[in-house]
């Protein structure tokens, strides 16, 4: 089955309602934070009972309501199909954040047709903001379309990025971050890739980049990006594939401007 003949505004707002209901689970635990179980993936790497009991959550939503459905999700969950439909699932964007209190994280939930999303949705339940895009009809924040800003100066540009867990072992994040930080108006680090790139998307940011992602963090913020105005792409300009460990997403206006800073440094 091809994408254009998919229902896609039905699977958006099934994806709508299942991350509510998801951004529920996650305020009911910020609310009561002896009840987040933390625990560590790796060194510094954590999960929570609240990224795990979303993850359920949604996966059985899936199974009920899209069976044939394939799905990938952060926390293990794996699913293939022979139709090639598959649900991209980060139950928790921003688990750092949520496990000490810092109110910025969030759902992210992407449907994919073969390698390309066609449906994306982020929802970030602290503040009340959904964020959605269908492939070619447009991104939407709370019903209302969004897009990128006109910003062409880097100079003048407020950049965001994040660094992966293990980021002290490539030094180039940090000099990534040293030089963006003296070329541009200044630089963010919020935690959440998802919202990182809604953000770049509704004109809170102006680009991002990032190294060391997975397909679950990128997936239905690059589409909803797009979808509103920008550009998301690997580091050397190459098409984005939700594998891809790097992103660069911008106004667009700015991708030349930042590509060459990455070039500069050794990025690609």
């Amino acid at each position: 089955m091809s994408a254009t003949s998919l229902p896609l505004e039905d699977w958006l707002a099934a994806a709508v309602r299942w991350a509510h209901a998801a951004g529920e689970i996650q305020r009911r635990y910020f609310h009561h934070p002896e009840r987040k179980d933390i625990q560590h993936k790796g060194a510094i790497d954590l999960v929570t009972a609240a990224d795990k009991e979303c993850e359920a959550f949604l996966i059985e939503r899936i199974e009920a309501e899209c069976p044939d459905h394939g799905y990938v999700a952060e926390e293990g969950h794996r699913k293939s199909t022979p139709g090639g439909l598959a649900w991209y699932i980060d139950p928790l964007d921003g688990t750092t954040n949520f496990a000490h209190g810092y109110p910025v994280f969030c759902v992210s939930i992407a449907l994919l047709d073969g390698r390309r999303p066609v449906l994306g949705v982020v929802y970030d339940p602290m503040r009340g903001e959904t964020f959605t895009a269908v492939l070619g009809r447009g991104a939407r924040l709370n019903g209302e379309a969004i897009a990128v800003t006109r910003e062409a100066e880097l100079g003048k540009s407020l950049l965001v990025t994040g660094f992966p867990y293990a980021f002290a072992e490539n030094p180039l994040n940090l000099r990534l971050f040293d030089a963006f930080l003296h070329r541009s108006l200044s630089v963010r680090r919020d935690g959440s890739a998802a919202l990182d790139l809604c953000y770049v998307a509704c004109g809170r940011f102006d680009g991002f980049w990032e190294l060391g992602l997975n397909s679950w963090d990128i997936a239905a913020g690059a589409l909803i990006l797009e979808e509103a105005g920008g550009r998301a792409t690997q580091f050397d300009g190459g098409e984005l594939d939700v594998d891809a460990r790097n992103i660069l997403a911008t106004n667009d206006l700015l991708h030349a401007p930042m590509q060459q800073v990455l070039k500069e440094y050794g990025a690609y």
